[in-house]
């Protein structure tokens, strides 16, 4: 376990936003974690994981620990699931490419998200039809201030749309060192009515899981700018839910906007389309930007800062605002 000084953290961020951090440890051992945990105040550190779903805005003058836990096993086999047990270390969409090459369905419409499965919980990520919770069983946490493991159930993380207890009720209190899927084994029941998966899939007469997380990927590629090529976080605002009778006064104004219905009193509509029809696809402020293929990604084409990118978000959100009377919430964490 190694303490590094004086670190930018431009590397460990997907927006590639260049802060610092005051000191910087890599953790690969749960027991390295507890030490740290012992002689440290919480309030000293930053937790990191894949630093995909952040907006580093300033210098972070704590501890940053980057949670590196690796390791993934079958913890149980039955006739036609599995219990996979992958720690917060691992990347998301190689865990995922991990289960597909084992035959195991559940996560294929999930393939390409960024970050690493111990921050999935938190933000309960989602697409295409699929949200984690859909597959999610339990996961391992460890209590920052007093240090002790507790096993987390579905039933206990309260999952809603892009949201769970760690965001809310129990934010900045835990650790996930381990999460818990159940994937089916055989018999899989393909979700492919999302989006545009079965047009991608139609040539095809007997599709299987592994097709379906090619079509994610192509579809997800000719929309959204890689990290590694542009800096940014994948989609930056919630697609904003409002209810049915606010929906059907919109439809008057603008009969071409598209919807998801959420229950009978709700229904969802797609930021992108928002901010698209506001005029903003492809506006750039300096480094900073709208994505031209998708209007949901803010972009750093190089230089800019963390408060660029946010300045950016709040005139995106005040221009839907002005021009749908819809609020805009952020998706990633503003730091």
């Amino acid at each position: 376990m190694k303490v590094i000084h004086n670190v930018s953290l431009k590397p460990y961020n997907t927006f590639g936003i260049d802060v610092r951090a005051s000191k910087f440890i890599k953790i690969k051992e749960i027991e390295d974690l507890k030490k740290i945990l012992r002689k440290t105040y919480a309030e000293e550190l930053f937790i990191l994981g894949g630093g995909s779903n952040m907006l580093l805005t300033g210098d972070i003058h704590k501890t940053v620990l980057q949670i590196d836990l690796k390791g993934k096993e079958v913890v149980e086999e039955k006739n036609d699931y599995v219990i996979i047990k992958a720690h917060a270390g691992e990347n998301w969409h190689e865990f995922v490419l991990w289960t597909l090459e084992q035959n195991f369905g559940g996560l294929e419409n999930l393939s390409l998200i960024p970050g690493n499965v111990g921050t999935s919980p938190i933000q309960n990520i989602g697409a295409y039809g699929v949200e984690l919770k859909d597959s999610f069983v339990s996961c391992e946490a460890i209590n920052i201030q007093t240090l002790e493991s507790r096993t987390f159930p579905l039933e206990d993380c309260d999952f809603g749309y892009r949201n769970s207890v760690f965001k809310n009720k129990l934010k900045g209190q835990y650790i996930i060192t381990s999460v818990n899927f159940k994937l089916s084994s055989k018999n899989h029941q393909l979700k492919m009515d999302y989006g545009a998966i079965r047009t991608e899939l139609e040539a095809l007469e007997n599709p299987t899981i592994k097709d379906i997380s090619n079509a994610v990927i192509k579809i997800r590629e000719s929309k959204l700018p890689n990290p590694a090529e542009i800096g940014n976080s994948g989609s930056f605002f919630k697609n904003p839910v409002i209810s049915a009778k606010v929906f059907k006064n919109l439809q008057e104004h603008f009969p071409e906007i598209p919807s998801y219905p959420i229950s009978e009193t709700e229904v969802k509509v797609p930021a992108g389309w928002l901010i698209d029809q506001s005029g903003l696809k492809g506006y750039r402020d300096g480094d900073a930007g709208v994505h031209k293929k998708q209007a949901l990604v803010l972009v750093n084409y190089g230089n800019a800062s963390g408060n660029d990118i946010l300045m950016l978000s709040i005139k995106v959100r005040e221009v839907v605002k002005e021009k749908f009377g819809i609020d805009l919430e952020p998706e990633v964490n503003i730091i």
